[in-house]
């Protein structure tokens, strides 16, 4: 199978790197960016933009660019390389994924060009304080009123819920709390009459919310998917996010395998450079096959991602999760025990390529919980 990128996506994959060079250049760069209310420079967000990366994986007739997961995986292993802080995940993936799988035309048309434009920014809120990694686990309810619906709950550790200027909230319209049926999905601006959201940051420089839902009112057409049916358009798009932090994640341990190899060669012990030592050059290769392993899964999670058949499909992507999560895991210690102390240092820049890595090892699920669901499907499909 040729793995190569087109001549298009290579085009697109040096674009949007040396974007993020530019924006992320240094530690110092990054905490410039991060440091407004929103979590990221809106001037960065319109550059993404105004190159196209917002559109993507939008149709042409929904006002994209007709991209698919290959692209996908070119523009968040830059945003991993740079330790980008924009909300590409939270918008374009999750909160634009639910509309773009779920979504009425009309819902589309309303949605999708301000998100591919850069003036409208989505969060999806499915995480509940109780459900962990079960997508059907919801306590929200949202009651039939009149034409609309009202809803009630509580939403936790919504990515960038705090700069979108909507969210996609699950709720259960029908059944028991930890029903598959009954849950819908429902576009919910974030200033309507009684949402309250408390923002927050978080230990990767990223940005979360805590979403209240108090008789919030939404109408028939911010209906995404049908009514009772919200959940499998979830599970789409959990996979397209694992899909997507899988991309990252390899960006990641490129840039902190490269910055330990610099380390390894110019850090002095016993008069040599500690690189020339044979344990440590072990430990090094440790990292890069863990690397490598990832960066496979990452373009067989690309592959796999849109694969008709469901059940292999979700097979395939826990156990790209399952390697992803285990190569953070292993990239991430080794570069802090072989940098020693100032691995750990906030002043340094490995430190938080690691704590993004650690991030990423428990969204949308951790180790475990991947490994049971790869047992319970039997394994992979030959």
């Amino acid at each position: 199978m040729d793995f190569d990128l087109s001549s298009e996506q290579t085009q697109l994959k040096d674009g949007v790197e040396r974007l993020v060079a530019a924006t992320y250049g240094s530690l110092e760069a990054r905490k410039a960016q991060g440091a407004g209310p929103l979590g990221f420079s809106e001037k960065s967000w319109a550059q993404f933009a105004e190159m196209g990366l917002l559109g993507i994986p939008f149709t042409e007739e929904e006002g994209g660019f007709g991209g698919g997961p290959v692209e996908t995986l070119v523009v968040m292993e830059a945003l991993g390389k740079g330790l980008a802080l924009e909300p590409y995940l939270a918008t374009v993936v999750l909160g634009g994924g639910a509309v773009r799988l779920g979504g009425s035309d009309e819902l589309k048309q309303r949605v999708i060009p301000g998100i591919v434009e850069g003036s409208s920014r989505l969060a999806l809120a499915f995480t509940e304080k109780q459900s962990r990694y079960d997508l059907n686990d919801v306590a929200t309810t949202a009651r039939k009123a009149g034409d609309g619906f009202v809803l009630e709950g509580a939403k936790s550790v919504v990515i960038n819920g705090d700069s979108a200027q909507h969210l996609v909230v699950s709720a259960r319209t029908s059944g028991n709390r930890r029903d598959r049926a009954g849950i819908s999905l429902f576009l919910v601006a974030t200033d309507a009459p009684g949402v309250k959201i408390h923002g927050y940051a978080t230990q990767d420089g990223g940005r979360a919310a805590e979403v209240a839902l108090s008789g919030v009112q939404v109408g028939a057409a911010d209906l995404i998917g049908p009514l009772d049916q919200g959940l499998p358009i979830l599970e789409r798009v959990s996979e397209f996010a694992i899909a997507a932090l899988a991309a990252e994640a390899v960006g990641i341990m490129e840039a902190l395998n490269g910055l330990t190899v610099e380390y390894l060669k110019t850090r002095q012990q016993f008069g040599a450079p500690i690189g020339n030592f044979q344990v440590l050059q072990h430990r090094a290769v440790d990292m890069l096959i863990a690397l490598e392993q990832a960066r496979s899964m990452a373009a067989y999670a690309a592959m796999m991602v849109e694969h008709d058949n469901a059940a292999e499909r979700s097979a395939a992507l826990s156990a790209v999760k399952v390697q992803i999560n285990r190569s953070c895991r292993i990239v991430g210690q080794e570069a802090v025990q072989l940098h020693g102390g100032i691995g750990m240092t906030m002043e340094y820049l490995g430190a938080h390529y690691f704590k993004r890595l650690t991030m990423i090892e428990s969204l949308f699920g951790d180790t475990a919980h991947h490994l049971r669901r790869v047992d319970v499907a039997g394994g992979l499909a030959a």
